[in-house]
């Protein structure tokens, strides 16, 4: 569907509306006028056909995107690669809806929109650097930790259910021990009889079991390696592990410039200080908002610093001697940590640019 008013403004503000197959885009003008509603396939040819699109009604200062990390991920590398500025906007809230209706051009205009009106601002994470990478390791890791879980969850409810002298070979036994003795296990009968299907299922588990415990330490290999290439000041920091250094660098993004100062970044995180203060009570309580992934590292940091770090316990001491809660000084501490984190993850990320314009 094409709707074109003539006459098009000399700056112009693109929205998208992605989807897996195909992306929807307007075209507004300077007053938010709607100049155009078209569709492209999501190919490298698609995107290059939008933005000309685009550019034929003038030229296009910015564009707002719906998911910039999913489905919008390759439109927006490119429309950035070509030196238009991406903005990350969110889905229109459920009001607007109820009065406008729902339709992928409507929810395109919204995007222009919000974009044209200053509501939407977020310039979405590039996606083009190591910390993509270190997201995609991260995430394949955390998917093979749930289902050795999983799967060590449902080995122990087998054996517990088993028959009597299936469940006596395999029970009160360490997991190292249990999985061992189920690796050499070999059911002898048809496992149309419970003991066998008991004996080949738990079998079976513990291979399963072995598959996943080997792929994790092998995603914990080459994500060490890649953390370690492209955060060295992150890692060196205090508390600082590959995994929770992982964890801080996909919050930040491979283009931290997006976050304007270490209060942004702390406010991503969750670690800002919210005001509590009522009447003669003037305090200030945790932010529940934020990144809770990143939020948990920073909680990680803090405790590992306050069972190995003199300086952290000596803050602790004496934060509590004027009256603050362990929580509070806990709030406090996250906070400091994010400072010193985001001035590393800066460091680090602005290196790496250097080294890969040279």
């Amino acid at each position: 569907m094409t709707v074109t008013i003539l006459g098009a403004a000399r700056v112009v503000t693109g929205g998208v509306d992605t989807h897996k197959d195909v992306h929807v885009a307007t075209v507004i003008d300077e007053i938010g006028r709607l100049l155009g509603v078209e569709s492209f396939p999501t190919t490298a040819a698609g995107y290059r056909d939008l933005l000309e699109w685009m550019s034929s009604f003038g030229l296009v200062d910015q564009v707002g995107v719906e998911g910039t990390g999913s489905w919008g991920a390759g439109l927006s590398r490119f429309l950035s690669a070509a030196g238009v500025t991406v903005v990350e906007v969110c889905r229109p809230d459920r009001q607007a809806r109820r009065f406008n209706g729902k339709s992928d051009p409507i929810d395109a205009e919204a995007a222009a929109l919000a974009v044209l009106s200053g509501r939407a601002s977020v310039t979405p994470k590039s996606g083009d650097g190591p910390v993509e990478a270190i997201r995609m390791l991260a995430r394949c890791r955390d998917s093979a930790v749930k289902a050795k879980l999983a799967c060590w969850n449902q080995l122990l409810a087998t054996v517990d259910s088993a028959p009597d002298e299936v469940r006596d070979r395999f029970r009160d036994l360490t997991e190292r021990t249990l999985i061992r003795n189920a690796l050499r296990a070999r059911p002898v009968g048809s496992v149309d009889d419970p003991a066998v299907a008991a004996v080949f299922t738990i079998r079976e588990l513990a291979r399963r079991w072995r598959f996943l415990d080997a792929q994790i330490g092998g995603l914990d290999d080459e994500l060490g390696k890649v953390v370690a290439g492209a955060a060295p000041n992150l890692i060196g920091v205090f508390g600082v592990g590959t995994h929770t250094a992982a964890v801080l660098l996909m919050c930040a993004g491979d283009n931290p410039g997006r976050l304007h100062s270490s209060a942004a970044f702390a406010a991503l995180c969750g670690v800002t200080p919210v005001q509590a203060s009522s009447g003669k009570t003037v305090r200030h309580r945790l932010n529940r908002g934020g990144n809770r992934d990143a939020n948990s590292a920073l909680w990680r940091i803090a405790m590992t610093r306050l069972s190995h770090e003199d300086r952290t316990k000596a803050y602790m001491a004496k934060r509590t001697a004027e009256g603050l809660s362990k929580r509070e000084v806990i709030r406090c501490l996250k906070r400091a940590i994010a400072r010193e984190v985001y001035r590393a993850i800066v460091a680090d990320l602005a290196t790496e640019s250097s080294l890969v314009a040279a």
